[in-house]
């Protein structure tokens, strides 16, 4: 009986890091390219030109070079972020500005429309 609640908490466990980690690579790899667009920009213009200068040397393979290590290392970048991150034990639920992720309401904005003193204390009549 122990046995099976043991490996049953390993279980749990192991699921509970997968799961970490793989939002945490969701979350830093939005960011990267809705908040890192200026970053995204400036590697794709150093890409481009490094891509022009290694053809006179490599005629055949030097975009898809050069593309693959700026792929690479943007992909190698948020795997290593995240598991920095899950290793820590930090959870994204215990990070405050990721309500957006889980699907909370931020209740600090409330929308007051213009109609609202006239309409919202007024009971549905059907």
């Amino acid at each position: 009986m122990a046995l099976t609640q043991s490996s049953n908490l390993g279980t749990s466990s192991s699921l509970f890091t997968l799961k970490s980690f793989l939002i945490w690579s969701f979350t830093l790899a939005v960011c990267l390219l809705v908040v890192g667009f200026p970053l995204v920009v400036l590697m794709a213009t150093v890409a481009f030109l490094l891509s022009m200068v290694l053809q006179s040397v490599m005629p055949v393979s030097a975009v898809l070079l050069v593309a693959g290590s700026v792929i690479g290392f943007n992909v190698l970048a948020v795997l290593i972020g995240a598991s920095m991150l899950t290793l820590k034990g930090i959870h994204p639920h215990e990070v405050r500005w990721l309500s957006w992720l889980h699907g909370e309401a931020d209740d600090i904005d409330t929308s007051v429309y213009a109609a609202c003193p006239l309409t919202c204390d007024m009971e549905p009549k059907f």
